[in-house]
């Protein structure tokens, strides 16, 4: 960011000492994007009005991409995090119990939606 009224060539070295000043340390870095991944998969949990066809649309990933992408990380880390108990945690409860109690019919615009920005619309 660059101050107010900054210009010419100290314009450029204003941007960048503020920006060396406002760089985390890794360990920092990590804690903050962690407590954000916990703030997105509360944000999920409470939202369960939102379908994964939902977010699939609009956004390319869904909750099931993001147990998939937490088991693949707790397995490079050498832990043995199955897909399903990836999902428990993602969802908050078992999947199939998250299925039951909130997961609707997916509508014939909603599958045209996924089927147009998804090739042919498997999931």
């Amino acid at each position: 960011m660059s101050r107010p009224g900054a210009a010419g060539a100290n314009a450029g070295a204003a941007d960048e000492s503020e920006h060396e000043e406002s760089v985390m340390d890794e360990p920092t870095r990590t804690e903050v994007e962690a407590q954000v991944f916990r703030d997105l998969v509360a944000h999920l949990q409470k939202r369960t009005d939102v379908q994964n066809i939902d977010l699939m649309n609009l956004a390319g990933f869904c909750r099931n991409c993001l147990s998939k992408w937490y088991a693949a990380a707790a397995q490079a880390y050498g832990h043995e995090l199955t897909y399903d108990e990836a999902r428990e945690i993602v969802y908050g409860m078992p999947y199939e119990d998250w299925k039951a109690a909130y997961q609707t019919e997916a509508t014939p615009e909603q599958k045209a939606g996924f089927a147009a920005s998804h090739g042919d619309g498997q999931a």
